[in-house]
């Protein structure tokens, strides 16, 4: 395959362009500690199905109709595993709780 400097110039500053972007997420990531105090942790909706063991329709009607405190980052949600503590604690009963609570005790150690 041939490419000519004009093409190969037009590639090569695309890529240029997508690695800065790339790189100023990646510095938002590394800078965390900055944002969140150090033993906050992070979940992800597979995460989160997984230790509520839900789906991912119910996990966004959470979001949505009853007040689940969520982080989104691109495309991608987060949730903070101290809002999840506080919202099983309010909209759940003492099973779920005590499973959710055993789940993200495990995740910490």
């Amino acid at each position: 395959m041939y490419l000519n400097n004009d093409d190969f110039e037009r590639w090569m500053e695309k890529l240029s362009k997508k690695l800065d972007v790339i790189g100023k997420d990646l510095k938002s990531f590394i800078n965390t500690n900055e944002a969140f105090d150090k033993e906050e942790k992070l979940l992800d909706n597979q995460d989160l199905c997984f230790m509520l063991h839900i789906c991912k329709r119910t996990l966004q009607r959470y979001r949505s109709e009853a007040g689940l405190p969520f982080l989104k980052y691109g495309q991608k949600i987060y949730y903070k595993v101290s809002d999840v503590r506080e919202f099983v604690r309010t909209h759940c009963d003492y099973w779920d709780r005590k499973a959710v609570e055993d789940a993200t005790k495990a995740m910490e150690d």
